[in-house]
């Protein structure tokens, strides 16, 4: 049986998808190449394409075609950009292919928003198949609003990139923000290709807010969007920047020199070094593997490939040790119950959302990402 991986391997998260691939190759080489006694082939699919040097839809709907029609695909990890999993789920869901994704956040792919149409018009066949392991962008909009108050922010602006993921997680900060009494002065939706933002952020200085916030990705032009902040006269000490996971990225640091110095991203997880034991014991085994650093979604990855090989031998077995067929591999991926793994014990909810609840502040300290504080968003509710 085959599985395939779906994520961005060209463009600014090239390094990061590069050690979420070497980490499924792993979680299969761990089990020599099987799952249970199904010998397991491996494909890492790119939805980047070199013209729009990040995910694009086009792309994630011809690799979710191609898939949906490959009858030895029973199992598909990723993808990594929200609005690709937007086009990517109806696909495979018409094709009752077991999807796992380990860095997906926006709300509406599996709970109910503000357009009444989410997350019903992703699922045409009304039974679910697609889950993930990061915490959604409610948790994470309330992780940023949280921070914000602890700072003592009164006053912020919101800036988005217009798309699914971005979009929507300055969505859910505005909301979390707006129920902490911190002001929101102002939002407004950028041009991700714009050759710079001065007007803009001249605008915004003129608004005075004590914190930026940023819903978007780094292929938005999100080291450019920081850059003109601060040559508007908004250091990162006097008026605060925080993104969301989209920009926590070294290659936001490379881009933006001195002008990221100080901003903060939250990040729907906990960072590698903060893992428990298990988390610490495949670090270690991923370090003897690979030369490549271990990024921040780099253990989701490991995590989404051992539930999809467990799901598939648990499948395998009640198929009474033949290649299962791909509604009994989803069917056990949803039995997913407290599951031990690198990032804890946790489950699957009837969603397909984790029940883990921590998420982790980062800060940009010497030219490297640096740990701020872990937030727990039971805390919050």
């Amino acid at each position: 049986a085959k599985i395939v991986s779906d994520l961005p391997r060209q463009g600014a998260n090239r390094a990061q998808t590069t050690t979420m691939v070497n980490a499924i190759n792993l979680a299969i080489d761990e089990r020599n190449g099987k799952a249970g006694n199904i010998k397991i082939e491996y494909e890492s699919l790119d939805d980047a394409t070199a013209q729009a040097g990040q995910w694009d839809a086009a792309k994630c709907a011809e690799n979710a075609q191609s898939a949906a029609q490959d009858d030895e695909i029973i199992g598909w990890i990723g993808p990594f950009n929200s609005g690709c999993a937007a086009v990517e789920i109806p696909i495979l869901n018409e094709a009752g292919l077991a999807m796992i994704s380990p860095a997906n956040t926006y709300t509406g792919l599996t709970k109910p928003t503000p357009d009444e149409s989410e997350p019903d018009k992703y699922y045409p066949t009304g039974e679910r198949n697609y889950a993930r392991v990061i915490v959604t962008d409610v948790q994470q909009g309330q992780a940023g609003a949280s921070f914000m108050d602890d700072e003592g922010v009164e006053t912020v602006f919101i800036l988005d990139d217009r798309e699914t993921y971005g979009k929507g997680v300055a969505d859910e900060f505005q909301t979390a923000a707006e129920d902490l009494g911190i002001e929101v002065v102002g939002r407004e939706g950028i041009d991700g290709s714009a050759p710079n933002y001065r007007s803009l952020m001249n605008k915004i200085a003129a608004e005075n807010p004590d914190a930026i916030y940023f819903g978007g990705i780094i292929e938005n032009n999100a080291a450019q969007l920081i850059k003109d902040k601060v040559g508007a006269g908004m250091s990162n000490q006097e008026v605060i920047f925080v993104g969301p996971d989209g920009i926590f990225v070294d290659e936001l640091i490379s881009q933006g020199g001195n002008a990221v110095e100080g901003i903060y991203v939250s990040f729907g997880g906990i960072p590698p070094e903060k893992l428990g034991p298990a988390g610490q014991e495949f670090i270690d085994k991923y370090e003897e593997n690979y030369n490549d650093a271990v990024q921040p979604y780099t253990a989701y990855a490991y995590e989404a490939a051992n539930v999809m090989l467990d799901a598939i031998e648990r499948a395998s077995k009640d198929a009474g040790g033949d290649v299962p067929d791909r509604e009994a591999v989803v069917e056990q991926v949803f039995a997913t119950q407290d599951y031990q793994g690198v990032l804890g014990t946790w489950s699957f909810d009837d969603d397909g959302d984790t029940t883990l609840t921590k998420l982790s502040v980062q800060e940009v300290e010497d030219g490297e990402w640096k740990l701020d504080r872990i937030l727990d968003v039971q805390d919050m509710q």
